[in-house]
């Protein structure tokens, strides 16, 4: 059956990547969050989608130029239209407490796309080690390099390939690097590349997914993992469709 991860958090009602949003994914019976992880300027993992802050704090700031103390001083909840209260970005360890407390899983996007953060894979690894979490998550990056440098490291760690363009046989692609998953852009899955990752034994991990005819699509072609910014709706869907 396929499981319902929430996007960011539950981040169509509440300040995106916020313990907030990933305690509200978590009530609604979300089976995992999807969360983007950071390195500071001191080399702490914190959680955020972009390496600038400004979009989602209204500070304009780089992450790798900013202490963990100047982190955790944003306000990610005051782009809401002051419908929330000062709300911290998270870092990574603030996340695992919670997946322990909850049970839920995680796939982490690492961004390393635009800035390489050196030794990120082995700090996340680390940490996943402290917890418990190596069943838990499901590593993922834009940056393929990256995933490649993970599962060296953790060859028995779940990771996926990131991708949004219309990559040509994506299955052998994936598998000739002894990465299990495939995350496209949902778009983009049509009859043909969906057949060729099923052919190659790769689990699809879909993004983003809002749409309610969308929903019933990934249902239909039977994804490991669909991300929602809508968990609540997508899991009443997939009741009435899947019957739990």
């Amino acid at each position: 059956m396929t499981k319902i991860y929430a996007h960011r958090g539950y981040s169509e009602k509440y300040p995106e990547n916020t313990m907030l949003a990933f305690r509200k994914a978590a009530e609604v019976g979300a089976e995992g969050i999807e969360i983007d992880v950071h390195l500071t300027k001191d080399g702490e993992l914190v959680v955020m989608h972009d390496e600038n802050t400004v979009r989602t704090t209204g500070t304009n700031a780089l992450i790798k130029d900013l202490t963990l103390a100047e982190f955790k001083a944003l306000d990610a909840g005051n782009v809401k239209n002051g419908e929330f209260e000062f709300e911290a970005p998270p870092t990574l360890r603030e996340v695992f407490e919670l997946l322990v407390e909850t049970g839920m899983e995680c796939n982490i996007e690492i961004k390393s796309g635009v800035f390489e953060y050196p030794g990120i894979e082995r700090k996340i690894l680390n940490l996943m080690d402290e917890f418990g979490l190596r069943d838990k998550i499901v590593i993922s990056s834009f940056n393929h390099y990256t995933v490649c440098r993970f599962k060296e490291l953790a060859p028995d760690v779940k990771c996926g390939f990131l991708e949004e363009s219309w990559l040509i046989h994506p299955g052998a692609y994936t598998r000739n690097r002894g990465v299990e998953c495939f995350h496209p852009f949902f778009n983009m899955l049509n009859h043909e590349n969906v057949q060729d990752l099923r052919n190659n034994g790769i689990e699809i991990n879909a993004w983003t997914i809002n749409d309610e005819e969308d929903m019933r699509k990934a249902l239909r072609l039977q994804l490991e993992i669909a991300i929602t910014n809508c968990p609540e709706r997508f899991l009443e869907i997939r009741k009435e469709v899947c019957g739990k």
